[in-house]
């Protein structure tokens, strides 16, 4: 009986296997909708909870550029939502069903539409490469006691806060999962090329990480805490600027030129 156990589960390991936009192997054992339905849960749950920030300015402006950047997804086209919480931490996540959330404070370190569009580009891509779903599927193939559709329902228990600290929301509840450090250099990597497609200057995300290794103050901020050093990233990021800029030049020959207004 055990045998055969083992072989069912790795019979369901071998055919969960997937591909990252990248080309990098993952486990995938839950489908989009599963996600989506995660997704959903949890920004509702963070809605219900935290503030926001109802400065009708500063909505319109985060909104154009995380519609511009969703609007150059593969998905179809897919209606993102986004809200603009009222949080002094620079910090924004994005969720598998179309779900974007940006802290008010981002806005004080993203000194440009192209800057903020680094950090939310950064966001999306960790959706786009379902990061969140390799997370739970190589949780839950270790760990026979999530039970993820479950956890996500109901009151705030140590399950669900794993659960939303999985999906990429952790800050929230208090229960910081940063994603792998491979997994940021993807999003890095898949960010840059998202915004430079959505006609944002690609060159503009060297200064947004040296803005937000500034801001605080010497030290690895918490949106950067499992990433390489700020020299490693920005190093990884310069050597796919050449790349991105001719997204960028693209975007702009096809007159993508998001006139988004800082507030």
């Amino acid at each position: 009986m055990l045998k055969h156990c083992f072989l069912l589960l790795s019979l369901a390991l071998l055919t969960a296997c997937a591909t990252s936009p990248l080309g990098r192997s993952q486990l995938q054992l839950f489908s989009d909708t599963d996600l989506s339905q995660m997704g959903l849960a949890a920004y509702d749950d963070i809605r219900k909870k935290e503030p926001r920030d109802n400065d009708p300015a500063a909505n319109a402006y985060v909104r154009c550029v995380a519609n511009a950047i969703t609007a150059v997804l593969p998905s179809g086209g897919q209606a993102w939502e986004v809200t603009l919480f009222r949080d002094d931490s620079a910090n924004a996540f994005a969720l598998p069903g179309g779900k974007i959330g940006v802290n008010s404070g981002l806005l004080k370190v993203a000194g440009n539409p192209s800057q903020l569009a680094t950090v939310i580009g950064h966001e999306v891509a960790h959706v786009l490469a379902r990061h969140s779903g390799e997370r739970l599927s190589n949780q839950a193939a270790v760990d026979t006691g999530l039970q993820a559709a479950q956890a996500i329902s109901g009151g705030m228990t140590p399950a669900k806060q794993q659960l939303m600290g999985l999906l990429g929301v952790g800050a929230q509840v208090g229960v910081l999962l940063p994603f792998s450090r491979t997994q940021e250099s993807e999003a890095d990597l898949l960010g840059l090329d998202l915004m430079a497609r959505a006609g944002f200057d690609p060159r503009q995300s060297v200064n947004l990480w040296q803005n937000m290794e500034r801001a605080s103050g010497g030290g690895p901020p918490a949106f950067l805490s499992t990433h390489p050093s700020p020299g490693g990233r920005i190093a990884a990021l310069q050597n796919r600027i050449p790349q991105a800029l001719e997204l960028y030049q693209q975007a702009q020959a096809s007159s993508r030129k998001p006139a988004c207004r800082v507030p």
